[in-house]
């Protein structure tokens, strides 16, 4: 069968996060597309292609981040205006993507949302999905599309390379036994133990009690590491069981800074030194200087390059991880 060739690169944003369409235009070193965007009176949404991209490779860049729902509701309707104005491919770009702790029956009676979600986009018309870190990485299987899923790790991991000392002993340590992953790939980079958080929800409230501790944090500087932050529970929890266990000083770095309920004014009153977090999602930390923004849209804007070109984009894994 022969390779199907796309037109020209075509980049998009909706309204959840345009600065990260523009820094992803910046490394590309093409300008954003133009669209229109707006809510009617009855809160419907409009979106409106502003130039031709029939038979274009178009990317539409946008996280479904709060408020959650308007935002997916407007990738889908931006998905399917391109589809209907006859783009060679729709890739939708999602740094963060929603519902990605609903991705099993874990209760009687619930649904299985993260897999409605993938649906919804399929169906909407994307051609295939760019993300990362997935909370779940079985949500991949609920699309019959192609996924591609990046990964921060080695972003945070050079980043807390530079703030390490030489006559200091450091542990990762992941805040569950799902975080377990990116805690390996994290200390393997620094090369430094991993330590695990026996982590437990009693129900649907969102508190986390923490148990035991496997692994040493004694006279140790710690990071904790994180796919995401919601209400900052789960951290407050393992900073005060590494505390008790006599861990030193505290770093975090986590994916995405989600940050609901005052969660970052939460954070920031317990003594962690630094918080590094990606800007898949649009955070304001002016007020709060112990938060580190580290930006992901240049691995974006990489990612999006080799899958326009029909080049590898396991193979930027590969180099990062050999940085």
């Amino acid at each position: 069968m022969q390779k199907k060739i796309y037109g020209e690169l075509k980049i998009f944003s909706g309204t959840a996060h345009p600065g990260f369409g523009n820094k992803i235009c910046d490394y590309l070193n093409i300008k954003l597309g133009k669209a229109e965007l707006f809510k009617f009176s009855n809160d419907n949404t409009f979106v409106r292609i502003l130039e031709n991209i029939r038979e274009k490779d178009v990317f539409i860049i946008q996280p479904a981040s709060s408020p959650v729902n308007d935002n997916l509701m407007e990738l889908l309707i931006f998905i399917d205006a391109a589809r209907r104005a006859s783009a060679g491919r729709i890739s939708a770009v999602i740094p963060y993507f929603p519902y990605g702790r609903t991705d099993k029956k874990d209760q009687p009676r619930v649904p299985i949302t993260a897999r409605l979600v993938a649906d919804l986009l399929t169906v909407s018309g994307a051609d295939r999905i760019l993300t990362l870190d997935l909370h779940a990485g079985q949500i991949q299987g609920f699309f019959n599309i192609p996924v591609d899923e990046l990964t921060a790790s080695s972003i945070l991991a050079n980043k807390l390379k530079s703030i390490m000392k030489k006559d200091k002993d450091y542990v990762v340590v992941a805040t569950d036994l799902g975080g377990a992953k990116i805690a390996r790939e994290i200390a393997t980079i620094l090369k430094t133990p991993i330590a695990i958080i026996d982590k437990a929800r009693n129900d649907n409230s969102e508190k986390v009690m923490a148990h035991h501790l496997i692994g040493d944090v004694a006279g140790r500087d710690a990071f904790i590491v994180d796919d995401e932050i919601g209400t900052g529970g789960t951290i407050v929890s393992s900073f005060n069981v590494l505390k008790a266990n006599f861990a030193k000083n505290i770093y975090c770095a986590s994916t995405h800074g989600i940050f609901s309920n005052n969660a970052i004014r939460k954070l920031s009153d317990i003594d962690i030194k630094n918080y590094f977090i990606t800007d898949s999602i649009p955070q304001d930390y002016t007020e709060y200087n112990k938060f580190k923004e580290v930006s992901v849209a240049n691995l974006f804007g990489e990612a999006i390059k080799r899958i326009h070109e029909g080049s590898s984009v396991g193979e930027l894994f590969n180099n990062n991880k050999n940085k």
